[in-house]
C-alpha cells in the first residue's frame, strides 16, 4: 500500500461550498487507482474558502500523479461546488503535484486534470475531451451587443465569472459606508453651497481629501491634468491650428515667451485638443455639452500651460477664445467648461469604452476559442479576472438609465452611449490599444518632447516594453516549431472572432494584426501585449484618480448647470459655486468614485490565478516579475526628482486585471 496526501481547496465564492459527494481517481503512465470518496468523518467537507486535507492509501505506487479525475453527486441542500485547485503528494516519492481547477465542478459530470496540461490543440493527447471542454464554454460564454451600436459583450454571466463572496462583500460594504456618510453631510448641511469653503466641508475623515481639491483655479495644474491625470491620452503635438479654432497670434502673443506660433509649433512646444466628437452630445434636462478646443504651451519652466480654449466648434461672436488674461473667474468658468468635456470623453471613452467593454468582447472571444489547457488562455486568464463581473454590476447599477451616471453627470447615459457609439469607428488595438503607436500618432512618441513632464509617458514605455519582452518570450517558448502558429486552429477561431463584425455574431474589434490571421509571431506578440498592457496599466492610468480628480469640482467637473460663458464679461465666484453639482450630487460623485479609485486585487505580476505551472514558462514569469521590480525602482528614483511625484504605474499600484 502506497500513501497518498490529497489537499483541496474550495473557492471562496458566493455559494462556493458544497454537500455533495465528492469522488476522485488518481493517474499515472498506464496506471491508475480505484475511485476513492473524499469525505472525512465528523467534519464537514468542502466549505466556502477552505483547505481540505486527505491521507488515503492505495495499493498501486504512482510516483508523480500526472492526472486526477473528478466528479461528485448532487447529494445534500448545497451541492454546488467551485473548485479553486487540488494538490497530490505520493508519500514514498515525496513528489508533489498541482493541478489548478479555477471552476464551478457540475454534478455527475466527471472532470479530467492533467499536470501541465499546457500544450496546443494540435498537440493535446484528449482532443476529444478539449473540443468537449470548449463546446461547454461556447454554451455558457454566448455574445450579445446588449446596446445597440457598443461593443459586445456576454449575454449572461457565467458562473465561474462571478466575484468571490468576500470581494462582493468588500466593494458593497465600502459604499455603504460613503453612502452612509453623504447622507449625514446633507441632513448636517443642507444641499446647497454657502461659499466655496463649504465645499471643503464634505472631505471628512471617511473620504480623504481629493488631491485635486488641493489647487484651485491654478493654470500649471490644469497643465498637468492633460499629462498625468485620468485622461493623458487625448494631446496632441500641435502642428497646425484648425480652420475652426479661432485662436490668433495676436491673443497668444503675451503667453509663447517671446515666440511666434510657428516657432513654437517649430520647437514642438505648442499642444492641442481638440473634442469635436462631443458635438451634439445629448444631455440630462437642460444641461449644456461643450466640444471644446485647448491650446497648450510648454514653457520654459517645463510646464504646459493652457494659452486659449474655444467651447464649441464653430467660430462666432457668441463663441469666444478664452485667454489667460481675460477675467479671472471668467478664464476659471472656460477652463471648467472645457473639463466638463474632458472628463465625460474620459469616463465614456478612455475609462470605459476602450478598456472595460473593449477587453470584456476580447476575454468572451478568447475564452469561447481558447481551452483552458491552451497556453494563451493560460497567459491572458490573470488579466481577464473579475472582468465580466465588474462590467455586469456596472450595468445594473451605473450605466443603466436612470442610474448613478444619470444623476451625477452632465451628459448622462444617453450622451456617454451617443459618443461610445461614435468611437467604434476609430478604436484600433493596434494603435489606441498599442502605447508607442498611440504615442506616435499623438506627436509625442519622443521623450525629448514634454521632456520632464510627460511622467505617464515615461512609466508606462517602461511597463509597456516589461510587458512585450514577457510576452515574446512566452510566445516564443510554445511557438517554437514549424508552423506550430498556423496550425493552431484554437489561436486562429480567435482572431477571427475577434474581427467579425457584431453583426454577424463577432466582437468586431479594428486593428487586430492582419485581421486576426495570426502566420507570424510577431502579429500575435502585439496583439497580446495590448491586451494585457489595456487590462492592467491602460485601466489604472484610467481608474485609480477618479477620486482625486472627480472629488474636486472647480478641479474635473462631472456636472455644471447653467450655460458656457459666451463672451468675456467678468463673473464672479458665486457664478462659479452656483454651476458646480451641489451637495448631494457631489457627495454620490465621491461616494461611487471612493468605492472605484481603491485596488482590491494583486498587483501586476502576482497573480490570483497560478494557471502557468510548465516549468520553462514558470521562469518566464519570473523574468517579468523581476523586471517589474526593478521598474518600480526607476519610477521612485525618477519621483525623487519630480517637483509632482507620479505614483499611479508604479508596479505595485497596478491589478493584473480590470476588476473594479
Amino acid at each position: 500500500m502506497v500513501s497518498y496526501k490529497i489537499t483541496v481547496k474550495t473557492g471562496d465564492k458566493k455559494g462556493a461550498g458544497t454537500d455533495a459527494n465528492v469522488y476522485i481517481i488518481l493517474h499515472g503512465k498506464g496506471i491508475q487507482t480505484i475511485k476513492y470518496t473524499l469525505d472525512t468523518f465528523f467534519k464537514n467537507d468542502f466549505e466556502r474558502g477552505n483547505i481540505d486535507n486527505y491521507s488515503v492509501d492505495f495499493d498501486v505506487n504512482i510516483p508523480e500523479v500526472q492526472r486526477i479525475e473528478l466528479w461528485r453527486d448532487a447529494y445534500g441542500l448545497f451541492s454546488n461546488w467551485y473548485l479553486d485547485w487540488i494538490e497530490v503528494t505520493n508519500l514514498a516519492t515525496n513528489i508533489t503535484t498541482i493541478f489548478p481547477a479555477m471552476k464551478w465542478i457540475k454534478e455527475n459530470q466527471r472532470y479530467f486534470f492533467n499536470h501541465i496540461d499546457t500544450c496546443l490543440p494540435q498537440d493535446d493527447p484528449f482532443k476529444e475531451e478539449r473540443m468537449f471542454e470548449l463546446q461547454n464554454m461556447q454554451r455558457d460564454y454566448q455574445i450579445q451587443v446588449k446596446v445597440p451600436g457598443l461593443p459586445a459583450q456576454v449575454k449572461e454571466l457565467p458562473d465561474d465569472e462571478r466575484f468571490s463572496f468576500d470581494y462582493q462583500f468588500n466593494i458593497g460594504l465600502k459604499g455603504k459606508i460613503y453612502q452612509v456618510e453623504g447622507q449625514r453631510l446633507v441632513m448636517v448641511s443642507g444641499s446647497e453651497w454657502k461659499d466655496v469653503e463649504d465645499v471643503k466641508s464634505v472631505y471628512t475623515p471617511v473620504f480623504g481629501i481629493p488631491q485635486g481639491s488641493k489647487t484651485f483655479n491654478d493654470d500649471a495644474a490644469f497643465g498637468r491634468q492633460r499629462l498625468n491625470g485620468l485622461n493623458p491620452s487625448i494631446l496632441n503635438l500641435c502642428t497646425n491650428i484648425p480652420e475652426c479654432f479661432g485662436v490668433t497670434e495676436t491673443m497668444v502673443k503675451p503667453f509663447l515667451e517671446c515666440k511666434t506660433m510657428k516657432q513654437a509649433m517649430d520647437a514642438k512646444r505648442l499642444f492641442i485638443i481638440d473634442l469635436a466628437i462631443l458635438e451634439g452630445c445629448p444631455t440630462t434636462g437642460e444641461n449644456i455639452m461643450t466640444c471644446p478646443f485647448a491650446l497648450f504651451y510648454f514653457n520654459d519652466a517645463k510646464c504646459l500651460m493652457p494659452i486659449a480654449i474655444q467651447l464649441f466648434q464653430k467660430k462666432g461672436q457668441c463663441n469666444p477664445v478664452f485667454l489667460p488674461s481675460d477675467p479671472t473667474y471668467t478664464w476659471m468658468l472656460a477652463k471648467m467648461w472645457y473639463s466638463l468635456a474632458d472628463s465625460t470623453y474620459h469616463q465614456s471613452l478612455t475609462h470605459l469604452n476602450f478598456t472595460h467593454l473593449m477587453m470584456e468582447g476580447i476575454s468572451l472571444a478568447a475564452k469561447r476559442n481558447l481551452a483552458p489547457a491552451h497556453p494563451i488562455m493560460k497567459l491572458l486568464n490573470p488579466h481577464f479576472l473579475y472582468l465580466m463581473a465588474i462590467n455586469s454590476l456596472a450595468l445594473g447599477t451605473l450605466i443603466n438609465p436612470g442610474g448613478a451616471i444619470d444623476k451625477i453627470s452632465s451628459a448622462g447615459i444617453n450622451g456617454h452611449f451617443h459618443i461610445m457609439k461614435k468611437s467604434m469607428a476609430f478604436w484600433r488595438l493596434d494603435i489606441h490599444g498599442t502605447l508607442p503607436e498611440d504615442l506616435k500618432k499623438r506627436g509625442v512618441f519622443d521623450q525629448s518632447v514634454l521632456n520632464g513632464a510627460y511622467h505617464m509617458r515615461d512609466d508606462a514605455l517602461l511597463l509597456y516594453d516589461a510587458i512585450r519582452t514577457y510576452v515574446r518570450k512566452y510566445v516564443g517558448h510554445y511557438y517554437s516549431a514549424h508552423n506550430s502558429l498556423t496550425m493552431d486552429y484554437e489561436l486562429q477561431k480567435w482572431g477571427a472572432e475577434l474581427v467579425k463584425s457584431r453583426d454577424e455574431g463577432g466582437i468586431g474589434i479594428l486593428g487586430v494584426p492582419n485581421n486576426g490571421k495570426f502566420l507570424a509571431t510577431d502579429q500575435l506578440v502585439l496583439a497580446l501585449t495590448a491586451i494585457i498592457y489595456t487590462c492592467s496599466v491602460g485601466h489604472a492610468a484610467a481608474n485609480f484618480q477618479q477620486f482625486d480628480e472627480y472629488g474636486a469640482p472647480f478641479h474635473y467637473p462631472y456636472f455644471l448647470s447653467g450655460c458656457p460663458p459666451k463672451d468675456k464679461c467678468p463673473v464672479t465666484i458665486e457664478t462659479v459655486l452656483g454651476s458646480i453639482a451641489n451637495r448631494i450630487k457631489l457627495l454620490e460623485t465621491m461616494t461611487i468614485n471612493k468605492v472605484l479609485s481603491e485596488k482590491a486585487t494583486q498587483s501586476l505580476g502576482d497573480f490570483e490565478k497560478q494557471l502557468i505551472v510548465d516549468p520553462p514558462a514558470m521562469k518566464i514569469v519570473e523574468e517579468f516579475q523581476q523586471n517589474l521590480r526593478e521598474i518600480g525602482k526607476t519610477i521612485d528614483e525618477r519621483n525623487k526628482e519630480r517637483k509632482h511625484p507620479y505614483d499611479e504605474l508604479l508596479p505595485s499600484a497596478i491589478p493584473n486585471a480590470i476588476s473594479i
